[in-house]
């Protein structure tokens, strides 16, 4: 009896595996140097967050795996149900005795030696859930009010919570995704700019509404003005440009991480980067961000003409949120933008992160290999 030869199998897109290769490179070794001062003084090991970012990075490779076996038409089904869970651990956050508060915000769920935070994996449903809805509801988001209208109110409700958290970062990249998403969707250009200008109105009530965020607004403007307090992490942020010159002070010989500027690990690391790797090297690491955000582009615009327009709208989300995230971390650490926490995706210390953002380049992977199988139309 004789048998058809098996198909061989499709192998992942190189060029996008090899560039996250190359951002988590080089988040370990920026993570590594950035924080052994911190760690040693504080845990008694220098090696404290490198290890537990090594234990992350496994599990991150590891999640992504399973996501990556995944087919798209269970995240097309399933998404509403990711949207839910999502909810439910922003709410879950907020509960006394539940959520971790910490520096004023309640964004940490702890569980054992680890902590998720919820908002990361916000982030993810929403894109999973838009993409889909953006299918289902193809025609109503093009031409009908109400079709518009129904994403946001699901952002509305998502944001509330992240800002009640509160987590301003959190909620202009969710915010932003979402925008992105339908106007790459096709939807109606005043729908678009009559709901953009009442976000953006929105937004800068809830800047007015609080004092801190006021304060930080007018430290970003100039932050020499009180170097010594609202002006601190900007301007330690910026002595770490001026020392990195061109070429950087070397790798492992920063000065403003021997407890100059805050969060050094994590929300500056790039300012880290740039004194130790200096111009160039920080226009490096811009290069491979660009790079990578430009091929999950690309690959989203592949799959839509493939007739897969939810790989091509997940696609979209996910290069939105890596640019938002990119795009504000490197703002503020260079004073581009007001100071604002917020990972640098792939290359920051913190798990949740981490993990979110591998999963979510696997499931942009398993789109792109579905997209080159036999009988699709290309």
């Amino acid at each position: 009896m004789n048998r058809s030869p098996r198909a061989a199998p499709v192998a992942p897109d190189m060029a996008l595996l090899l560039l996250v290769g190359a951002l988590l490179l080089v988040g370990l070794v920026a993570i590594s140097s950035a924080s052994i001062e911190y760690a040693d003084w504080h845990y008694q090991n220098p090696w404290f967050h490198t290890r537990r970012h090594v234990v992350y990075l496994l599990f991150a490779v590891c999640a992504a795996a399973a996501a990556y076996r995944v087919p798209p038409a269970f995240w097309l089904s399933s998404g509403w149900v990711w949207l839910f869970a999502a909810l439910a651990l922003l709410i879950l956050v907020l509960l006394p005795g539940i959520g971790r508060e910490v520096n004023g915000s309640q964004r940490w769920l702890p569980l054992g030696p680890f902590t998720l935070q919820p908002s990361e994996f916000a982030k993810l449903a929403m894109v999973v859930y838009l993409a889909g809805y953006m299918v289902r509801r193809e025609h109503e988001v093009r031409h009908q009010w109400q079709g518009f209208l129904k994403p946001m109110a699901v952002l509305f409700a998502a944001t509330l919570l992240l800002m009640i958290e509160p987590d301003f970062g959190a909620t202009v990249i969710v915010a932003a995704s979402v925008f992105g998403m339908l106007f790459l969707a096709g939807v109606k250009l005043g729908h678009f700019l009559l709901v953009l200008l009442g976000a953006l109105g929105a937004l800068l009530v809830l800047v007015a509404s609080e004092p801190y965020r006021i304060k930080r607004l007018t430290a970003y403007t100039d932050p020499w003005a009180d170097p010594y307090n609202t002006g601190f992490q900007l301007t330690q942020s910026l002595i770490a440009f001026g020392r990195g010159e061109w070429f950087g002070v070397g790798l492992g010989n920063s000065v403003q991480k021997l407890f100059y500027l805050p969060e050094a690990h994590t929300d500056f690391v790039f300012s880290i980067w740039a004194e130790e790797t200096g111009f160039v090297g920080a226009l490096l690491l811009i290069a491979l961000f660009a790079a990578l955000i430009g091929r999950i582009m690309w690959l989203g615009r592949r799959a839509l003409h493939s007739g897969d327009p939810f790989g091509a709208y997940l696609c979209y989300g996910v290069a939105l949120v890596f640019a938002g995230q990119a795009f504000v971390n490197m703002g503020v650490s260079s004073g581009l933008l007001p100071t604002k926490g917020l990972t640098l995706p792939l290359v920051s210390y913190g798990g949740t992160s981490l993990i979110v953002c591998c999963v979510m380049l696997a499931m942009v992977l398993r789109i792109e290999r579905d997209t080159r199988l036999p009988g699709r139309r290309s």
